[in-house]
């Protein structure tokens, strides 16, 4: 089931002075490990982009790159070409400074830009993107415009917090109403990809990964040298996030899909 709050897609105030303030973020890189904002770091992005199976110095567009770890990846290891975007002013500061440490000025392109606002045709070889979705409302946009930007026989891989098919409890609502959030089950998400004339290649439930994923960042959380109501604040974050995708409430999606190699219309 679709799961909603009632506002708009979230925008770069909102992003910026909740979730995503400086101190947030680099809290989450602790955890995350260096340049990671998403589920499983560094193994995890390895893993996934070379599911999309690109060619060395094919074009990709990364879709809330946050601290950058996946275009650095990307580009050092994959020799991809980087087109790196996102809506939080705080990440992207924080992904020019990693851009320069990791000496990649000049290679790889970081915008600040809502991806509702893409206006491109024909122009990438694949669209990559990790737990972004969630943001934004207007989902039916969003691939339409990822659809029309893509190449013929480009490529869409994502993964993306997910709700249940099943009824979700009070508890589970309110979290997502504070957080902003709109979240799509994985079947929802198929069909979404599918009416905007993808051709789906997988559309799976990967809750399990994310739990080991998470039970793993959790112990991380206990070694971090950081306050202790820091450690307590992510330590109960974590564990309620564990909670939540163990009873069903919240599952993580991983999603692939091609752009047809003609288009038919």
């Amino acid at each position: 089931m679709v799961l909603t709050h009632s506002e708009a897609s979230a925008d770069q105030a909102f992003l910026d002075s909740g979730q995503y303030t400086r101190e947030a973020i680099l809290k989450y890189e602790l955890v995350y490990g260096a340049n990671f904002v998403s589920p499983g770091g560094k193994c995890c992005a390895d893993g996934l982009i070379g599911r999309l199976g690109l060619k060395t110095g094919s074009r990709v567009l990364d879709v809330g790159c946050g601290l950058g770890g996946s275009t650095f990846l990307m580009q050092q290891k994959f020799g991809l070409n980087v087109d790196a975007i996102d809506l939080s002013d705080n990440m992207l500061k924080l992904a020019q400074l990693r851009l320069t440490e990791a000496g990649l000025a000049g290679q790889v392109s970081l915008h600040n830009q809502n991806c509702l606002d893409i206006d491109v045709k024909n122009a990438y070889d694949g669209i990559y993107s990790r737990d972004v979705f969630l943001h934004i409302k207007e989902k039916e946009k969003l691939f339409a415009i990822f659809f029309a930007a893509l190449k013929p026989s480009g490529k869409l891989l994502f993964t993306d917090y997910c709700g249940s098919e099943a009824p979700c409890s009070e508890d589970f609502t309110r979290y997502v109403r504070q957080r902003g959030y709109h979240l799509c089950s994985v079947p929802e998400y198929r069909n979404l990809i599918k009416e905007a004339g993808f051709e789906v290649v997988e559309a799976l439930d990967v809750t399990n990964q994310f739990i080991t994923f998470s039970e793993a960042e959790l112990e991380t959380i206990h070694t971090l040298d950081i306050d202790e109501n820091a450690r307590q604040s992510l330590e109960t974050d974590w564990q309620r996030k564990i909670d939540r995708a163990r009873t069903g409430s919240q599952r993580w999606g991983q999603f692939l899909a091609v752009k047809p190699s003609e288009d038919t219309g």
